[in-house]
């Protein structure tokens, strides 16, 4: 198959189907810099989003016999992304690790019977302390929690997860006020 640097993504693509690594070669420069940032982006941690950026474009080989070249590669791309994404963080929460607040899925549920296991929320806004006290004393889900917010599950999540954010520099700093 023909194809030369300006060709479209989808003739990439097709050529990296029939066997052309050059043509991947292409496709990687072209996206490997928006699929990092993206990753980067989500998961918070350099290390983490090394990992998950070589999990992309690994998959993006294991299937490209996938591709239909019918339809966009730029949204086929960041779908693998975006679930490679989201399979981080579920596994994150199969998984127990130490307190790392960038995710809201890592923060644990109090244990009971502690005389007050949950962190002095005063430094919250309004609405991020009622979505962390839905999410985590309450356990709603997100779809949930937007209702009752009347906002997007979205919203809820960025709300939580700025709280979860502002919550750790508070702590980070007590500790080193502390030290």
């Amino acid at each position: 198959m023909k194809w030369t640097e300006t060709s479209e993504d989808e003739v990439l693509m097709q050529a990296y189907q029939l066997g052309d690594s050059a043509a991947f070669a292409v496709l990687y420069r072209r996206y490997s810099g928006r699929v990092f940032g993206y990753i980067r982006q989500k998961v918070g941690n350099s290390s983490m989003a090394d990992d998950l950026f070589q999990s992309v474009f690994l998959k993006l080989h294991q299937f490209r016999h996938r591709y239909n070249a019918t339809f966009p590669f730029q949204p086929w791309i960041f779908t693998i992304c975006r679930n490679a994404v989201m399979d981080h963080w579920r596994q994150i929460r199969r998984v127990p690790e130490s307190a790392n607040s960038d995710t809201i899925e890592k923060v644990p549920a109090p244990e009971v019977g502690l005389p007050n296991p949950w962190p002095d929320l005063s430094s919250l806004t309004n609405d991020q302390r009622q979505a962390i006290e839905l999410r985590y004393k309450q356990e709603m889900s997100f779809d949930e929690i937007s209702k009752i917010l009347e906002t997007s599950p979205t919203n809820v999540r960025q709300m939580i997860s700025r709280a979860i954010r502002g919550l750790k520099n508070v702590l980070q700093h007590t500790r080193s006020n502390h030290d």
